[in-house]
């Protein structure tokens, strides 16, 4: 006889579960795979973790109580759903049916009574008391509470319990401050250790202006608590992670305009964070113009000029995601990139993140010029001799030979390097494939050169 899992009894314990594994196996294998990986993964995972332990502790209560759910008389089962009713509701034929379900019916068009089969005159529903009152002294005798999640879970793993507790924290972000901080301190907790729960902000257009409205509403005098704004910050990265939301969130009015205050206040982060969640949205392509439309690389590219090691790495992976598009190399570079970049990469900061950026934009006539001026072929140069990272080199040769088809002026410089170090050649015969391609076709256009002169 095959064993019975540790959740096997439990609905609501399954699909939570399985989540709650899935986002372990992923924080794990950021963990693994990442060798710049952050002490905010592995709390991420702890938590993930202590939540699996804790859905584990609670098995063996409710499955006591699901056994009862079970067992309970027929004519407290909803036709629909085969499930304790919560709700009876009585419909125009006369028939009861659990309100969640009929609901579901009726608002797909459906006018026909399931159970009779008759046409509903009507679909107006109505509360039956006499059945409500059964079913709750049946549970009471039971020590089970209506309430209780065992009694009704959706295909997300989503309890009704676990919606109104979600609606209630939406409806105290517009309340009292004091009620605003214990609310969004908690969202960020349960959009963090449960997937769930950033999907339930997809279901009305409003859940995300109401987490927002702390933010959007101006009505600090002494400005916003950064506290709040790192948790409503922070949920809404949270959100960006589940792919059903991306686009609501980036097309939700308020949503960029705030990441970008926050790229630019708060603590650092918030700011890291924001960028994190701009990194997530720009995912979809729809969203790499939206956000580039809306400037956020200005204040992207400012938080990278800043250097705080905390949020360098969040900011890169943004720009460089938004820098996918042609339309947003021109933003990048206008708003200063390649200064920054060169510079951050003279100091040896972030240097294999920031190299990537480099080769992304250097396809933009206006980045191999600025490139030129600023003394980016020596930086280069310096890098391939000095680093050990194969993809390094690659970039940086790969942003040379662009810099060679479009400046002959600084063919003297990188000739005089190869006489000197071989550094060119070097790649030619050892670096990879691309490497090869690019600095084998260096090579030639010098020896082209030198033979040129030669012949005149």
């Amino acid at each position: 006889m095959a064993k019975t899992g540790v959740f096997d009894s439990d609905p609501t314990a399954v699909a939570k579960a399985a989540e709650l594994k899935k986002e372990l196996q992923r924080l794990v294998k950021a963990i693994v795979d990442d060798e710049d990986f952050t002490t905010q993964t592995i709390d991420q995972a702890r938590d993930t973790l202590s939540a699996l332990k804790e859905l584990k502790l609670k098995k063996r209560s409710l499955s006591l109580k699901l056994k009862d759910v079970l067992s309970c008389p027929e004519e407290f089962r909803c036709p629909l759903s085969k499930e304790l009713m919560r709700d009876p509701v009585i419909v125009s034929t006369g028939e009861t049916y659990d309100r969640a379900f009929i609901e579901k019916g009726l608002k797909a068009g459906n006018r026909i009574c399931p159970r009779t089969q008759q046409v509903l005159t009507h679909t107006v529903l109505t509360p039956n008391h006499l059945v409500r009152e059964m079913i709750s002294q049946w549970c009471k005798n039971r020590g089970i509470e209506l309430s209780d999640p065992v009694l009704h879970v959706n295909e997300d793993g989503i309890t009704e319990s676990d919606r109104d507790h979600f609606l209630s924290l939406l409806r105290k972000m517009s309340s009292t401050f004091p009620e605003q901080k214990e609310a969004a301190k908690e969202l960020r907790m349960l959009t963090k250790r449960m997937p769930s729960f950033r999907a339930l902000f997809s279901e009305s257009i409003h859940a995300i202006p109401q987490l927002l409205s702390p933010l959007s509403e101006g009505k600090f005098e002494d400005g916003i608590d950064p506290e709040l704004q790192e948790d409503i910050i922070t949920t809404l990265l949270n959100l960006s992670i589940h792919d059903n939301n991306k686009k609501l969130v980036a097309e939700t009015l308020m949503v960029i305009p705030l990441l970008m205050e926050a790229l630019q206040s708060g603590t650092i982060q918030t700011r890291s964070n924001a960028a994190a969640a701009l990194f997530t949205l720009s995912a979809l392509d729809s969203n790499k113009a939206l956000i580039g439309k809306s400037g956020a690389l200005k204040p992207l590219i400012a938080l990278l000029e800043e250097g705080h090691p905390l949020a360098m790495k969040d900011v890169a992976s943004a720009i460089f995601n938004l820098c996918i598009t042609h339309e947003n190399k021109a933003r990048a570079v206008r708003d200063g990139a390649v200064r920054t970049i060169l510079k951050k990469i003279a100091n040896g900061m972030h240097v294999d993140e920031l190299l990537a950026i480099l080769a992304m934009i250097s396809s933009h006539p206006k980045a191999v010029e600025e490139m030129g001026e600023l003394g980016g072929v020596s930086c280069l140069l310096g890098v391939i001799r000095e680093t050990n990272c194969a993809r390094n080199k690659e970039n940086c040769i790969a942003v040379l030979h662009t810099i060679c088809l479009n400046d002959r002026t600084k063919w003297k410089e990188i000739r005089e390097e190869e006489n000197t170090y071989g550094t060119i050649s070097e790649l030619a015969n050892n670096g990879t494939s691309r490497a090869k391609r690019k600095a084998s076709g260096i090579l030639d256009r010098l020896n082209r050169a030198v033979n040129l002169t030669h012949t005149a």
